[in-house]
């Protein structure tokens, strides 16, 4: 069957490929992520070679024809985690866009689909938005954009939210594409996190495992089972919306933050592989056992959720579908 062809750009573990490759319209042909830690856990899960050198290094020539350029472009620098130094970033994380860009031109793919954090487009009083959106027109993109949460548009248990931003080299196409309805939220913490059973000794919070009254204030707050909580530096959270907060960096540090649920076995922080689920990957997502959680953790936070990209990739589509209905797409 014939399938749109895709190139992924800071590409990590993969998470926008699987929504897209999901649906069965669309094969990625090409990756490039620069941290070889993700690029280890994408290359266990899809039968492809992934592209290690910086961005800035690429030339169009690096890079396959495509018909769909993918990009999470790095986050760090307009998040409300980080410093929010968008394009004046000290570690060069912002002007990133830029070289994507350059690739933009030079490939000229029909179809572009571009991932960050909800904060994009308030950062700078909305300046770094505006400039992005206009780099993009100038390409000669029609493009759209929607703010949306992983618990209200993908079905998964996480208040997450993220922007999308979808561009169209064909105007009928940009007119013919809606980003996805809201669907009601069927699934539960439990459905991702396992409360009946014993996991490794080392995801369990413990009577002096932690320094100060850590344990001894999380045994006393931590009543309810079908909820998550949270240790905030001094105090333990309680997550009244019974969904995960959105997933960080610090997951695997036993620190400030992270989600902890209350299971039939202990108190316990989510496993890598439960942080990935929430995410909306796949249960038979592949992660390499030579890499520590730390590095695990950072990847599923750093990754999208797969679900969300999904139904927005099935939105891509039928806008394609306008136009191409009687025409074949590249063989695969």
């Amino acid at each position: 069957m014939s399938k749109l062809k895709m190139a992924s750009f800071f590409a990590g573990v993969g998470g926008i490929d699987a929504g897209f490759e999901k649906t069965g319209h669309f094969k990625t042909i090409y990756a490039n992520e620069v941290d070889a830690y993700p690029a280890e856990t994408f290359e266990k899960n899809f039968n492809l070679r992934v592209d290690v050198r910086d961005i800035a290094e690429l030339t169009g020539e690096d890079v396959p024809d495509a018909d769909i350029f993918l990009a999470g472009f790095p986050c760090q620098a307009f998040s409300v985690a980080g410093y929010r130094r968008g394009f004046e970033d000290e570690k060069g994380r912002g002007v990133l866009f830029f070289d994507l860009e350059r690739l933009i031109k030079e490939k000229n793919p029909e179809i572009l689909f571009l991932e960050n954090v909800k904060n994009l487009v308030g950062h700078d009083g909305g300046n770094t938005f505006r400039v992005i959106l206009q780099e993009l027109e100038a390409c000669g993109y029609y493009v759209k954009y929607a703010v949306l949460n992983a618990k209200d548009y993908g079905n998964i248990p996480q208040n997450r939210e993220r922007t999308y931003i979808v561009g169209f080299k064909n105007e009928e196409m940009y007119h013919s594409f809606d980003f996805p309805k809201p669907v009601p939220l069927t699934k539960t913490i439990r459905d991702i996190a396992d409360f009946e059973n014993l996991v490794n000794d080392k995801y369990y919070y413990t009577d002096g495992k932690y320094k100060g009254d850590i344990y001894e204030k999380l045994s006393a707050e931590m009543t309810d089972p079908d909820t998550v909580y949270q240790w905030r530096r001094h105090y333990v959270r309680k997550n009244m919306s019974n969904v995960f907060p959105t997933l960080t960096a610090n997951m695997g540090t036993g620190g400030h933050n992270v989600p902890l649920i209350l299971t039939k076995t202990g108190i316990r922080k989510i496993t890598p592989h439960e942080a990935f689920s929430v995410q909306g990957f796949p249960e038979d997502f592949k992660l390499p056992k030579s890499q520590v959680d730390s590095r695990l953790y950072k990847q599923a936070e750093n990754s999208v959720c797969v679900t969300v990209v999904e139904r927005i990739a099935e939105e891509v589509f039928k806008a394609y579908q306008t136009i191409h209905k009687s025409q074949n797409t590249a063989i695969i």
